[in-house]
């Protein structure tokens, strides 16, 4: 199955993660990204390997953010053990969910910008794989989860840990700041990812990878997620619930930070201030 993706000049592409045509090529009633969606959860989007258009490497591309305008963007905080333990908090026994504004939302290379210091002195970043909602869907059952998801995303999230520390209450401040959640640069449709509990999730920061682990080893899993949330409240397509970090990093101008989805694909931003 294949890949959605919009360049920055907001054309919407569609490929296999190393070539490209324009998604209206293969099926001129898509014009965007968000048309595609609800085809996308359905396992009916159009091959592209037959459009009347010559497919182009990724290389060539400048690509956003695959979503034009990215609707709900949910969080899951500890939701592996491992990153529980490391923080000496206890393990949550429901999702410990929040979320972040659509203007935090930024595309592949960002930039990741630091808030200024009397604001903030400490952010770190989070490698997350990222689930992109196909189809308007409410109290959704676990084992139907899969049908109403368009596919994944790698996400790096950010967090302003001094606020967050200051009183649990700050959450929201902590994440929301413009370009506290980079998207892309792609969505890998659910097909393309045979297993989800084999798959890999790392957060690496100039080239270090300082926090890994499995998707297996979540307290939630995503499908549980997925259903969770369609129970709290509607869920529609470009909504992304973004499943929780292996393990968070401090990060500082100047350091390059990836979040690396094993057959999800990789995104990566430079961090300013």
């Amino acid at each position: 199955m294949p890949h959605l993706a919009r360049t920055t000049d907001g054309t919407a592409l569609l490929g296999d993660g190393d070539r490209f045509v324009p998604l209206a090529a293969a099926e001129p009633s898509l014009s965007s990204v968000s048309d595609a969606l609800p085809r996308a959860a359905a396992g009916t989007l159009p091959e592209w390997k037959g459009a009347p258009a010559k497919a182009r490497p990724a290389s060539s591309f400048s690509f956003a953010t695959p979503l034009e305008t990215p609707g709900k963007l949910w969080g899951i905080g500890l939701n592996y053990a491992d990153h529980a333990a490391d923080l000496r908090e206890d393990w949550p026994e429901e999702p410990a969910s929040f979320m972040k504004p659509a203007t935090a939302a930024t595309g592949p290379e960002g930039p990741i910008t630091l808030p200024p210091r009397e604001l903030s002195d400490r952010v770190t970043a989070e490698a997350e794989l990222g689930v992109v909602i196909g189809r308007t869907c409410s109290d959704v059952g676990r084992e139907e989860a899969e049908d109403v998801v368009a596919g994944y995303v790698p996400v790096i999230d950010m967090t302003a840990e001094d606020i967050l520390e200051r009183n649990p209450r700050f959450l929201t401040r902590s994440k929301s700041f413009d370009s506290f959640i980079v998207i892309g640069p792609w969505i890998a449709t659910t097909d393309e990812v045979e297993s989800l509990d084999d798959v890999t999730v790392q957060t690496i920061v100039d080239d270090e990878v300082v926090a890994e682990n499995e998707v297996r080893n979540m307290m939630t899993p995503p499908r549980d997620l997925v259903s969770f949330h369609s129970r709290v409240m509607t869920l529609s397509p470009g909504d992304v619930i973004s499943t929780g970090t292996p393990g968070a990093y401090p990060i500082t101008p100047g350091d390059r930070v990836t979040a690396r989805v094993e057959g999800v694909g990789e995104v990566s931003a430079d961090v300013v201030r």
